[in-house]
Formats: C-alpha cells, structure tokens, sequence
C-alpha cells in the first residue's frame, strides 16, 4: 500500500514537472515572439512571469530581456519610470550570471551595466568610473566590448577634463585601456590566424571556421577604430609639450623613487620623447636602481640614437629578455628586427619580426615589413627569370596577412599587393611555362620558403 501511495506520489510529481516546463516553454515563446516585434504591452507581463516562475528554465528569457529592456528604457515617458527600468535591467543581467554561470562570461554582464550607466548618465562620473572599473578588476580577460572600453577611457578622459583626476590619472587610464584593447587584439588574430593560413592554403574553412574568422575580422576593425579614438580623446595631453615639464618639475625629488621613475620611463619613449636630456636622466637612474625591460629599452634607443648600432642591439636583447608582457615583448623584437633589416641581415630581422608576431599576433606591419625584404630579394632567389619574379607572390601572400589581423593598414596593404602582384609572373607567363598549379622553392636563398603558382 505504501509503495502504492509513493508511486502515486512521484507520477503526480513528474506531471507536474512536465505540466510545469511546458508552461514555461509556452511562456518563453510567446514573450520571444513579441518583444521581438517590440510588443512591450504583451512581453513584459509574460517576462515578470518567466522570472517569478521559470527563472532558470533557459537563458533565453535573459538575453531577450535585456534586449526589451533596453528598448523600453529608450522610450520611457517619465524619468521615474526610467530609473526602474534601468534597475531592472541591471538585475536582468545579475540574474543571467546567478542563473546560468556556465554559459555567461562575468565581464559581459559587468560591462553591460556599466555601460547601461554610461548611456543615460546614472550616478557621478566617479561611481559610473568605478561600474568600469569593477570589471576590470573581477574579470578582464572577458571585458572585451569595443564600445565599453572607449566609454571607459571617456569617463577617464571628463574627469580630468573637470578638474576632479590629474593627468597621471588619465595617462594610467590609457595605458590600462590599450593594453585591455591589444590583449583583446592579440586573442582575435590569434583565433584568426590558423583559419586564414587554411584559407591560403587553398583548404575549404567549415561553416564553423568561417564564422569565427568573420567575427574575429570584425572585431580587429572595430578595435581599431576604438584605439584611434582613445587616442584622440588623449590628444595633445600626451605629447613631449606637456610631459618634458611635469616630470622634469619632478626629477630631483623623485630620482630614487622607482615607480616614479618606471612610470616617466615608459611615457617618454612611448612618445619618442628621447632627444630631452631629462629622458637620458631618467633611463640611466632607473637602470642603476633596477635593470628592467623598460629602461634597457631606453638605453638602446640611446644608443641607436648616438649611432652605436652593436650597443643598441645589446640592450634591447637584454629589454626583451627582461620583458614579462607580451605586447612590450613585442614591440621590442620588432624594434630589433628594424635595427637587422637596416643593416641588410634580412634573415636576422625575419626572425626577429617573427619574435614579435609570437608575441603580438595582431602586428600586421611585421608581416609588411617581411614582404619587403622578399620583394628586394627577388633577384637573389631563384634559377629563372620566372622564379625570381614568383618571389612577388610570396611577398604579397605576407602583405595581405598583415591586413587580415590589423585593418588599420587595409589601404597600405591594398596598395602593396597590387604593386607586388604587378611585378609577379602574368597569366600569358603562367601559359607559357606550364606552370599553373605547380610548387617552387626558394630554398637557394635565405627565404627559404615556397610559394604555389596560381591560376591566373
């Protein structure tokens, strides 16, 4: 009789969750159906439902909740009714992270609040900043939204602009900005990079690849735009002008203060602000201090600059080693293979270049720079006339890569790869020496490499 009464029990309750999750099915989609048309009067009785009953049915409710709420924020008749509306967004989000942890990123929703603030002016510039800043500091790594970093540096930029935060202040604003923009950067080439290689290896993309490499293209355009105008935002604020004073005012009393000096290092030969001697002062103080990438860095652009090219090199072999971040790592092999490719040591300054894309998949002009030198080296490579000149396709195969991860060169790269394409082999060329499809090898020479003749 008992084990009767429990079966009864759990069927009454298994229908009831079946009874249940169909009702929330049915809910969720007609709640989709209208705010989908912006029928708010109809989805927003049935979305307070879903929360009150079906809150963690499907995620779906969140992310169309978000949408409608937004929408409904927008033409809000009364400040008041704004105000709530905002909130619940804000809650929407929190709710999304508390219910679903698995398929929602922290940052995202962080960002997405902040950013709600941000729009329609919610609290002081102060308490919007920190809406920023929490996200920055709980989940970095995922605050990847174009729009919310530059509003970030925005707020950074209307505080000092008020008088309320000092242009330290802002310079520590931008340099956290860049470096949230080039880590985003670096992670989109990097996701490109290996489907771009199949593409030019002729190899079909998936369905799957193909949406990845589009996005990830999409999102290197859009943080380009977003770099250039941060640094607009940051303007004349930054430039030699402004900087050779403030931290000569400073020098004396903080000559032996590390962080001081770290900090007016790292500013000043960003800015090539290298010919004051206040840049030599503070190079030289932090070395003695504390030998670092920074000021190893500083002491080789010294040296370049003095024309002591063995010297230069020396220290910014050091700087690299030395180096802990990758974008600074970066920029340094670059800067060294530059001080290779000069001397005409093409194989030296590859390597280096190549060093400095490792480091910053996203520096498309190491892949031009690489183009160049196979293009002067045509005539080096090769036994025919015909292979000689195929080193031109070679050349601006690397040249349209440089465009695919930084779009900001896209009309440089343009420009390049036609000229390139110009001096390569032509189709009545292809014709005549049968050679349509076939591999060759530029292994006589230091390339190295091989390149496939197309189909013209």
């Amino acid at each position: 009789m008992k084990f009767k009464i429990a079966f009864t029990l759990l069927g009454v309750f298994f229908a009831f969750n079946v009874a249940s999750a169909q009702d929330c099915t049915v809910t969720l989609s007609l709640f989709n159906e209208s705010a989908k048309v912006n029928n708010f009067s109809d989805a927003y009785p049935k979305y307070k439902q879903l929360l009150e009953n079906c809150s963690d049915f499907n995620k779906l409710i969140y992310q169309r909740g978000a949408k409608m709420l937004e929408d409904m924020i927008d033409v809000a008749e009364t400040e008041e009714r704004k105000q709530e509306l905002i909130q619940e967004y804000i809650n929407n989000q929190m709710m999304r992270l508390e219910k679903f942890p698995n398929d929602t990123k922290e940052g995202d929703m962080l960002a997405d609040v902040a950013m709600i603030k941000y729009k329609h002016e919610v609290g002081s510039l102060e308490e919007r900043l920190e809406s920023f800043e929490k996200v920055v500091e709980t989940d970095k790594d995922n605050f990847s939204s174009p729009v919310a970093i530059y509003a970030y540096f925005r707020i950074a930029n209307d505080l000092n602009d008020a008088g309320e935060r000092d242009i330290q202040f802002l310079f520590d604003k931008y340099d956290e900005v860049i470096e949230l923009i080039e880590t985003q950067e670096n992670d989109k080439a990097a996701e490109a990079k290996p489907l771009i290689e199949k593409q030019e290896a002729q190899e079909e993309l998936t369905r799957r690849e193909s949406r990845i490499l589009k996005n990830s293209e999409i999102y290197l355009r859009n943080y380009t735009k977003i770099k250039g105008s941060v640094n607009s935002l940051l303007g004349s604020k930054a430039d030699c002008d402004n900087l050779i004073p403030l931290y000569n005012k400073d020098f004396e009393a903080k000559k032996g203060d590390v962080d001081w000096l770290r900090n007016a290092n790292a500013r000043l030969s960003a800015k090539d602000c290298t010919e004051d001697p206040l840049f030599f002062k503070v190079s030289e103080a932090l070395h003695k201090i504390e030998p670092s990438a920074n000021s190893a860095y500083s002491l080789g652009q010294l040296a370049e600059a003095e024309g002591n090219r063995k010297k230069a090199l020396a220290y910014l072999n050091e700087a690299a080693e030395l180096a802990k971040d990758k974008s600074r790592k970066s920029r340094i092999y670059y800067r060294i293979a530059n001080n290779y490719k000069a001397q005409g040591s093409f194989s030296q300054a590859r390597s280096y270049y190549r060093r400095a894309l490792d480091n910053k998949p996203s520096l498309g002009v190491a892949y031009l720079k690489i183009a160049e030198m196979y293009a002067k080296s045509a005539n080096d490579c090769g036994t025919t006339v015909f292979e000689k000149r195929s080193v031109y396709w070679l050349a601006a195969d690397y040249a349209k890569r440089a465009g695919r991860v930084d779009p900001s060169l896209s009309s440089n790269v343009s420009a390049t790869v036609e000229s390139y394409n110009g001096r390569a082999p032509q189709k009545s060329d292809i014709f005549q020496e049968d050679a349509a499809g076939k591999k060759i090898s530029f292994s006589n020479c230091w390339i190295g490499e091989s390149v496939t003749v197309p189909n013209l």
